[in-house]
């Protein structure tokens, strides 16, 4: 992982599930370009749905690393399926709930859900599911860094005060 997109974990039950949430910003330049305005029609700037299954493979990457003490690196190999109702605008929140479904030496299955919250909305939505595979490779110096990222990660998502990160342990 060379960059981080999720912005905080809100829950971690070690080895088994992790929930991870991405704010939607306007201020974000991808979304310019996903889609620009042409002709009489006006810009619809929407998340791309490779970034929402990227946030889903950061959180389960996460999991399954976490899972194993980040003795190995862990690489997207296959993503089994990814299932998205409507289209995320900015403003909202996506909420990323990943469960390892297994988990060996060669590598690891992530089944995910995904919803989102928009301030328009009375509660949050279901947007879909991705289901996504894993596998362990020796470890690289990158390797370092997505573990030195995800001690960062969680110690700002406890000062922030997750309830379901509060007591977890780096």
């Amino acid at each position: 992982m060379r960059w981080l997109w999720i912005d905080r974990i809100l829950a971690i039950e070690p080895g088994e599930r992790l929930v991870a949430c991405k704010a939607v910003s306007l201020s974000e330049p991808h979304l310019h370009q996903h889609f620009p305005a042409r002709g009489d029609d006006e810009a619809l700037p929407v998340v791309p749905a490779p970034l929402i299954i990227e946030g889903m493979a950061q959180t389960g990457g996460l999991l399954a690393g976490h899972a194993r003490g980040f003795v190995d690196d862990v690489v997207l190999a296959k993503l089994r399926r990814a299932e998205l109702a409507f289209e995320v605008l900015p403003g909202a929140t996506i909420e990323f709930d990943a469960r390892l479904s297994n988990i060996d030496d060669s590598g690891a299955s992530v089944e995910g859900t995904v919803c989102v919250q928009d301030p328009s909305w009375d509660g949050a939505r279901k947007l879909g599911e991705i289901g996504l595979m894993f596998a362990h490779v020796p470890p690289q110096r990158e390797g370092l860094q997505v573990a030195e990222a995800f001690r960062t990660l969680v110690s700002a998502s406890v000062r922030a005060g997750g309830p379901g990160i509060k007591s977890f342990a780096i």
